[in-house]
C-alpha cells in the first residue's frame, strides 16, 4: 500500500474539523480511519489466501489475462 496521507475533506466546515483535530493531537495526521485500517488489513490477508487455494493453472490463467490487459491499454 502506498504510504499518501489521507485526502482530506472537501467541505470546508468538515476540512476545519479535521484541521484542528491534527492541530490539537486528537487525531494523527498520518492515520487513516478504522475503516481503511480493517481494509487494509484484510487485503494484507485475502491476497495470500487467494493464492493458496488456486490451482498453478488457475494463477496462470488469471496471470495471462492481467498481462494481456496490461499489454491492450497502452497506446
Amino acid at each position: 500500500m502506498t504510504d499518501k496521507p489521507p485526502k482530506r475533506p472537501r467541505d470546508p466546515n468538515q476540512l476545519a474539523k479535521a484541521i484542528v483535530d491534527i492541530a490539537t493531537g486528537e487525531v494523527e495526521e498520518g492515520a487513516g480511519s478504522a475503516t481503511e485500517q480493517r481494509a487494509s488489513k484484510a487485503g494484507a490477508i485475502g491476497g495470500p489466501a487467494r493464492a493458496k487455494a488456486l490451482t498453478p493453472a488457475q494463477r496462470a490463467e488469471i496471470a495471462s489475462l492481467a498481462a494481456s490487459a496490461r499489454w491492450k491499454k497502452s497506446n
